[in-house]
């Protein structure tokens, strides 16, 4: 579950809500076998719902973790080979032009691997020959320009979204990037020179894959890690990035090029067909300084270095195998400990995805996800919904002012499920039978294309960010919008056989936690209407901030390695989205509850209350191999897994009377370390 700045359990009325997972599911909504009697819940719950099975449910070796959510993607992922392999089967017959057939002849060239062995390093070599050719720094910054036309953005990222101060208008927004580890802190933190030196030999090997000799492949490694650092250096670590003021500078052309002497924004801008109007934003603005003074005094030679190195990485997983290989040996096996290459289907489907997402999608959901389900989850948001204005109207620590702020920007939510009500168009994009990158370039050039078509346009709230066979969920801030695809209303989030402990525990809990990103650290600094406004009290926001920074406290403990603490700053966001999404979430189950007369039903001999909270924990069951810990401690907003099944309800006191807990027991916080926010 994630919130985007760039670019859900009810009883029998819900039974019409069936897709594939569903309907094969035969196994009990919730199997008490599972839980490990040896542990007391009141001391690790985690351990006490999850132990047992994860210690019978292995890392599969071309996985970095495995738990819940890889479960259900896992599933997702079948369902998608299914689709693309009878597109593939059937493309010659279909509709000429059709989604199907678009689909079917992308995913058939990506599985024809005689054909990219035999290309080798040839679909790149154009690219190649570009990049040898410059010699100065008029040549380097018309080259990025050009390349950002065709899609082939690498040095900074381009998106468009709505402007922070009207969010009404789309604008477009450049960014941060260029390096290729997970973080700047990778370039100077002692911790990791070995890693370091694992990366610049990487360089050097993709280099020497494509004809360079090992003594001038070194020596450009050299360089591209020089290049690199420096990149890092002007750059924002992940936890300065979450913040609004750090996301949003908007400038006018004019002044933009003023503070830019080797780089033209307003010829970038052209060269898009980008309608920039009045300006954009200039996200970093350090790190364009540090981008156009490397313009200018970075030595030709060292940028061909660095250009054609990651000319050569990115298309390393659509290249045949010296080049697939090597790029699997550093990012998913140094980096991140991945035993195995995953099979080539789901490396395929991966890019396909990338691709032509929605496309994949809409042949997804005429599948899996009946029209009718949409109606079904809405009623649950609804009364999640509910829950959440009425604990905002009963806060104690919030003023009357401030609430009303509050209840205004939850009346302007738009819940959006399962799918787009529009599909997207994709008659303009053109796939070859045949050959694969030049598929993977001809969707890159038409996604970036469609991406900056929007800036100038109206916001459109009803546009998704995240396709339907994705198991995930999202709130955006600049639109007020809570998106639900249909890959999540799945057990052991969404079962229409089980009773609605189980369901507010789980989708449940993903709606009022999605619903609560909106008044979250970062989510309440953006207005009803999804301007970076500010809508509170000096008051309040100082008592929100005294609240939050306990919940902050209370992460940075966690230590799910050795030496290495959860990050409670940059993860703040997700942790009070799940302490709110809990508690709004246990709320509409009590009414729910209360209206049909079953509060104290016991099922299998745990209570609804007990069941709750236990698929709460359920869904964040799951390991993480270390070197993959590492990378998320560093960069993701997001506390490792068996954290938040412990997190959000040791803050909970219904948790504690559910399960008689007592004072002392280490899922049981004293007054003065519980956390009450929302």
């Amino acid at each position: 579950m994630r919130k985007l700045l760039n670019k859900t359990l009810a009883s029998a009325i819900f039974a019409a809500l069936s897709t594939t997972a569903i309907a094969a599911t035969t196994a009990p909504s919730f199997d008490v076998n599972d839980l490990d009697a040896k542990i007391n819940p009141c001391g690790d719950f985690n351990g006490f719902v999850n132990a047992k099975w994860v210690e019978a449910n292995p890392i599969p070796s071309d996985r970095t973790r495995w738990g819940a959510f890889d479960q259900l993607r896992e599933h997702s992922l079948q369902t998608q080979r299914e689709i693309a392999e009878a597109a593939a089967r059937d493309a010659n017959k279909a509709a000429a032009g059709s989604v199907g057939q678009k689909i079917g002849w992308f995913y058939r060239s990506g599985m024809a691997e005689g054909a990219i062995e035999k290309a080798g390093l040839a679909p790149v070599k154009p690219e190649l020959a570009k990049i040898d050719a410059l010699k100065s720094p008029a040549d380097i910054a018309a080259y990025v320009t050009e390349s950002f036309s065709r899609g082939q953005s690498g040095l900074f990222g381009i998106y468009a979204a709505p402007d922070f101060k009207n969010s009404k208008v789309q604008i477009a927004y450049v960014a941060q990037g260029g390096i290729g580890l997970p973080t700047s802190e990778y370039y100077s933190k002692p911790d990791y020179a070995e890693l370091r030196k694992a990366y610049q030999a990487h360089v050097a090997k993709v280099l020497e894959l494509a004809g360079e000799k090992a003594v001038d492949a070194n020596k450009a490694a050299e360089q591209v890690l020089a290049f690199e650092t420096r990149l890092a250096a002007a750059s924002l670590v992940p936890v300065e990035l979450r913040k609004p003021e750090n996301q949003y500078h908007f400038v006018s052309l004019a002044d933009a090029d003023k503070a830019s002497t080797n780089f033209s924004w307003t010829k970038f801008f052209a060269a898009q067909h980008a309608d920039i109007k009045g300006g954009f934003s200039l996200s970093q603005p350090m790190f364009f300084a540090e981008v156009d003074k490397m313009i200018g005094d970075v030595p030709a030679d060292q940028w061909r270095a660095y250009l054609r190195f990651h000319a050569i990485d990115s298309a390393s997983p659509y290249l045949s195998k010296p080049f697939s290989q090597e790029n699997f040996a550093f990012y998913n096996k140094t980096l991140n400990g991945q035993k195995e290459q995953e099979p080539r289907w789901k490396r395929v489907l991966a890019t396909v995805n990338e691709g032509m997402g929605m496309g994949l999608g809409e042949l997804y959901v005429a599948k899996t996800f009946p029209p009718e389900s949409k109606q079904r989850a809405m009623e649950l948001v609804t009364n999640v919904s509910a829950a959440l204005k009425a604990r905002i109207e009963k806060l104690d620590w919030m003023s009357d002012t401030t609430k009303q702020k509050a209840i205004e920007k939850w009346s302007t939510f738009l819940p959006k499920i399962g799918y787009p009500d529009k599909w997207r168009d994709w008659s303009g994009l053109a796939v070859k039978s045949d050959d694969y990158y030049a598929n993977v370039l001809a969707a890159s050039k038409y996604n970036y294309d469609y991406e900056l078509a929007k800036v100038g346009k109206p916001t459109d709230r009803l546009e998704w960010g995240m396709t339907p066979q994705t198991v995930n969920a999202y709130y955006n801030p600049t639109d007020n919008t809570i998106n639900f695809p249909a890959a999540i209303l799945q057990p052991p989030f969404f079962d229409a056989k089980a009773d609605d402990a189980l369901n507010y525990g789980g989708i449940g809990a993903v709606i009022g936690h999605e619903a609560t990103h909106g008044f979250d650290d970062e989510g309440s600094q953006f207005d009803a209407q999804g301007n970076n406004a500010n809508w509170w009290t000096k008051e309040d926001r100082e008592k929100f901030d005294a609240r939050t920074a306990k919940l902050v406290a209370q992460f940075n403990e966690y230590q799910p390695l050795p030496g290495k603490h959860v990050n409670g700053q940059l993860t703040l966001g997700e942790n009070i989205a799940d302490l709110g999404g809990i508690n709004v979430a246990y709320d509409a189950l009590q009414m729910a509850l209360g209206k049909h007369g079953e509060a104290s039903k016991e099922i299998d001999g745990y209570t609804p209350q007990q069941r709750f909270f236990l698929n709460f924990a359920r869904i964040w069951r799951g390991s993480t191999l270390p070197k993959r810990q590492e990378v998320l401690l560093n960069a993701d907003p997001h506390a490792p897994a068996q954290y938040r099944a412990i997190g959000a309800p040791s803050n909970v006191p219904a948790f504690a009377h559910a399960f008689s807990c007592k004072a002392g027991d280490a899922m049981v916080r004293d007054d003065g370390k519980q956390v009450k926010i929302w």
